[in-house]
């Protein structure tokens, strides 16, 4: 396949990476806000939309409904990844920021099930799809422009931007329903409370659109570059050409993504609900999880540039394992804010040295013409399948064996499934990837 040819847009300034590391940080971080704040409303969500089921039933219902965005979201990552690789990544980022706050404005306007009976679950969960289609393909085209305006020996630093925004994005998150759970009554929090991170979310997007149109395009579009790419669609090459290290990459990143919703979106309503915390103090706890990603990512990434993606990745994986079941039966044990904010700062730190090396070495594994589907197509299956449903999971396991520790040992399972996908992937840390032959997983 022929590689493109590296142009001034291919090569970028220092000054074009960090105009691209703010572009691309505050426009991820606003469509990660849009899309994770459903999750931090599950149990004021689940009142208004499922009121016919019990307690139980509400919670089912409105995680199933926050998984089923990520059914889209193969989809997504497949249909936007390839107009990424035709159109150009800054096309494709500007379309997915609209798609999210469009998904955003039918949740904000929705009336609730009292209004109009049925039609208002099947409306969000209409809004989700949208979002999660968006989503599918956000990750890929983003993470792609980052690593296409770094150099081999700063790749780690410059995809851990992408993670940092996704922290960030969850920070404000949390903070904005933690300020409007502690403002407001019970009763004001059902009645509009809960809409205006909704709102928020689509007034914002203008913002992050704008931004994004001024990014400095790292796919070379010229005239004889695009006559000369091949017949066949982005999709047909990454899995005909590359399929073996599409499956082992998918199996290498379930663990970290199984983990990270658990983490991040599961735990303030396990802690709600099943150790009686305050909403406030849930709430902030997962706001520790986005400031901790967001401060921490870019250490992390200049660290796996230093010592490579692999070893990290394998350390720091093992290590979450043996921390996870500990940090849950302590937390059950002694259900005290101390104790949650220590246990979900321990797993988000040990999350962010395996994720930021993660996500960097996913781009690195395909050529140019196809990078951001390969890159799409890989995370978003992952995370279709083993991150949006592992709150349901969760909940399920929970209410099905009555142990309040049963998510640990699902996060556990799926963690040290995880690297077994990770023998079979080379590490390219350092190499140049658009010089040499497209890389093929490890045999």
């Amino acid at each position: 396949m022929t590689l493109a040819t590296p142009t001034p847009a291919t090569n970028p300034r220092p000054q074009s990476r960090r105009q691209t590391i703010v572009a691309t940080t505050i426009g991820n971080a606003l469509e990660f806000f849009d899309f994770t704040v459903y999750g931090f409303l599950a149990l004021v969500i689940g009142k208004l939309f499922f009121p016919t089921f019990d307690s139980y039933g509400q919670l089912l219902l409105t995680v199933a409904s926050f998984g089923v965005g990520f059914i889209m979201r193969p989809l997504g990552g497949i249909v936007i990844g390839a107009y990424a690789d035709r159109a150009g990544r800054k096309k494709a980022m500007t379309l997915t920021i609209f798609m999210m706050a469009l998904g955003c404005a039918v949740i904000a306007f929705t009336p609730t099930y009292a209004t109009i009976g049925v039609a208002a679950p099947l409306l969000i969960v209409l809004a989700r799809l949208i979002q999660g289609f968006s989503a599918g393909g956000e990750v890929g085209a983003s993470t792609t422009l980052l690593v296409e305006h770094a150099t081999p020996a700063n790749r780690g630093y410059m995809a851990s931007w992408q993670f940092a925004s996704q922290g960030l994005g969850i920070l404000l998150g949390a903070v904005v329903v933690g300020i409007l759970s502690t403002a407001l009554t019970p009763e004001s929090m059902l009645s509009w409370g809960w809409r205006v991170p909704f709102f928020l979310g689509m007034v914002i997007a203008p913002v992050g659109m704008y931004i994004r149109s001024h990014l400095e395009e790292s796919l070379d579009l010229t005239p004889a570059t695009v006559s000369a790419r091949p017949p066949r669609s982005s999709l047909a090459v990454v899995c005909s050409e590359h399929g073996k290290t599409v499956l082992a990459a998918v199996l290498s990143i379930i663990g970290g993504t199984a983990a990270a919703y658990v983490v991040a979106f599961y735990m303030p309503t396990y802690a709600i609900r099943e150790l009686g915390m305050p909403p406030p103090v849930a709430l902030f706890g997962a706001a520790l999880t986005g400031l901790i990603s967001f401060v921490a990512a870019p250490f992390v990434g200049l660290w796996s540039d230093r010592v490579g993606r692999k070893s990290l990745i394998v350390w720091s994986r093992i290590a979450l394992a043996v921390a996870i079941y500990p940090g849950f039966a302590w937390l059950n044990a002694s259900p005290t804010s101390t104790v949650l904010f220590i246990v979900v700062g321990v797993l988000s730190a040990l999350l962010v040295v395996q994720t930021v090396p993660g996500i960097t070495m996913l781009p690195e594994m395909f050529p140019k013409a196809v990078r951001a589907s390969g890159m799409s197509l890989v995370y978003s299956v992952g995370v279709a399948l083993f991150g949006g449903f592992s709150p349901l999971i969760s909940a399920w396991l929970l209410n099905a064996t009555g142990n309040k520790l049963a998510p640990a040992w699902y996060l556990v399972v799926m963690t040290l499934i995880s690297l077994v996908g990770l023998l079979w992937l080379k590490d390219h840390t350092g190499k140049d990837i658009d010089a040499a032959a497209p890389p093929q997983a490890a045999r």
